[in-house]
């Protein structure tokens, strides 16, 4: 499978090494303190955890780097970890000679990174359990989590549970985007795009704006690789004027998606009304993740920023009125968003819920079911259930963990992590590399200041309500073992020690060989 590369992705790749080189001075940083706390972890160990499935230490390289291939791994960054064994090619210096089997003074191939699962297998044994439980259970146990928790280590190269306490379905928070993502690249594709488009209905000087349910579609300047509005005038005033149209009507159609458009947390600055046409999160700021207040008709407001765009163009317009598009409809133009693994890896490193509900409703789409709140959650579930995963006590009420109602296990969690891990399903991998890295990206980007033997090594999904806060990812041991976990508590009272508590016990796992039995 070949993902085809986002704008932005063809424009960082000559930055790449100049990126990774910029975050050298901090990774040295971080090992050096890493190595203080935690002697076994060696600089074979760092290039282990990159190796295990494309986790570059050096953040800066691995957020700009894409695509995908039929392998899991991105382009830029093979390029990335081939430029640091300097052997020959671009950036390795002539110095090659006969022993190298290039012509005298000619460079020498460049060499090809490890596979993406090249460390699946691990460098050491896997933890033992009871050495595990040892280490685990004096954070786990504390009165920091509140009145319930459930948690569980699965090692990734054999899909086997090392560690678990409790099997019941708590509220998971954010950690639902897992699942999310799981469902939609399994139902959909990673390949699938989302489209919005506008048509001329037939027979008439009517131009519909038809919204695909793309939350990144932007009306922005810089489009950084997403689908632009601007664009989409363009095209669409172009095919106006083939028809000698310069006046039109101009209507919308949001159809495609059924059900409440509100949340059942009602208005909040975490997410839009949920609907299938909206223009930038229809955020009222220049932000692009994270709160931020809303506009209360997502799809009027973009009908209304496109009409100003088709003026710009010459073309007048009257009338801003729901429709829908006829059968036979003329379509004018089209763009549409980038794979769904881009969007994936945005929603999980950005805990971004208006991708996470779209994600939701595309997995409704993808299996005919109504892409409506509860229409997604019953899609996503039957996802889930045909691929075998474990569902018992499991509930979603929403793709983005918002609500309350939702319901996960810690085995389910690590299943679908390590089920992204598996070499016969790269469509999967967003997943992984999705997740933000602890202390460089992402929702852990300001995280594990204190906890040096995590930095750069857990790879975890955050979430938080009040009352609940939840911790799911994988890390690589001290002995080169690649593990998935899932902590989730409910009960809490003291939000910032839970988290604490949480990112101590990711640590935990980097720090822990724990070769007892």
């Amino acid at each position: 499978m070949v993902v085809p590369e986002p704008r932005v992705w063809r424009a960082a790749g000559p930055h790449v090494v100049r990126a990774a080189r910029a975050v050298q001075a901090r990774v040295v940083h971080v090992t050096r303190a890493v190595a203080t706390r935690s002697p076994r972890l060696t600089t074979r160990r760092l290039i282990a955890s990159a190796a295990g499935f494309g986790l570059v230490v050096a953040a800066g390289a691995a957020v700009s780097a894409g695509p995908w291939d039929s392998s899991g791994q991105r382009t830029a960054e093979r390029e990335w970890a081939a430029a640091q064994v300097r052997e020959g090619g671009t950036d390795h210096g002539r110095d090659t000679g006969a022993a190298s089997g290039a012509a005298q003074g000619a460079p020498a191939p460049a060499p090809s990174a490890p596979a993406v699962l090249a460390g699946l297998g691990g460098t050491g044994r896997a933890p033992g359990e009871q050495a595990l439980a040892k280490a685990l259970d004096p954070l786990l146990d504390g009165d920091a989590l509140g009145s319930d928790r459930t948690a569980a280590v699965v090692d990734v190269a054999t899909g086997r549970t090392l560690y678990g306490k409790g099997d019941d379905a708590l509220t998971p928070a954010s950690t639902t985007k897992i699942a999310t993502a799981t469902a939609v690249l399994s139902a959909a594709g990673a390949d699938h795009r989302i489209e919005t488009r506008t048509v001329l209905q037939p027979g008439s000087e009517e131009v519909v704006l038809v919204g695909g349910g793309d939350p990144t579609l932007t009306a922005r300047k810089d489009v950084e690789g997403y689908a632009s509005l601007r664009d989409l005038a363009d095209e669409t005033a172009a095919a106006l004027k083939e028809r000698h149209l310069d006046e039109v009507a101009l209507t919308y159609d949001t159809s495609l998606y059924k059900g409440p458009v509100l949340h059942s947390i009602g208005p909040n600055t975490n997410l839009a009304p949920v609907t299938a046409l909206m223009v930038d999160e229809a955020r009222l700021d220049d932000s692009s993740s994270g709160p931020a207040d809303r506009g209360t008709d997502p799809a009027k407001d973009a009908a209304r920023r496109f009409e100003e765009l088709l003026e710009d163009r010459g073309i007048t317009t009257k009338s801003l009125d729901p429709a829908k598009a006829k059968k036979g409809a003329r379509t004018l133009g089209s763009v549409s968003s980038p794979p769904l693994s881009v969007l994936v890896e945005r929603m999980l490193t950005n805990s971004d819920n208006d991708i996470a509900e779209a994600l939701a409703r595309q997995t409704a789409l993808a299996s005919g079911a109504p892409a409506s709140f509860e229409g997604a959650g019953s899609a996503i579930r039957a996802e889930l259930k045909r691929l075998g995963f474990p569902l018992k006590g499991v509930r979603f009420a929403d793709g983005s963990g918002l609500s309350r109602d939702d319901r996960l296990t810690a085995g389910l969690l690590t299943a679908l992590l390590a089920e992204a891990a598996a070499p016969d399903r790269p469509e999967l991998r967003p997943i992984l590399t999705g997740l933000p890295i602890a202390g460089f990206t992402g929702t852990l980007r300001d995280r594990y200041a204190g906890e040096a033997s995590g930095t750069g090594l857990v790879r975890a999904k955050t979430g938080t309500l009040t009352g609940v806060n939840s911790l799911a990812g994988t890390v690589v041991d001290a002995d080169g073992r690649l593990l998935a976990f899932a902590f989730l508590t409910t009960g809490t009272t003291d939000p910032a020690a839970a988290q604490e508590t949480l990112d101590r016990a990711a640590s935990t796992l980097a720090g822990c060989g724990c070769r007892g039995r």
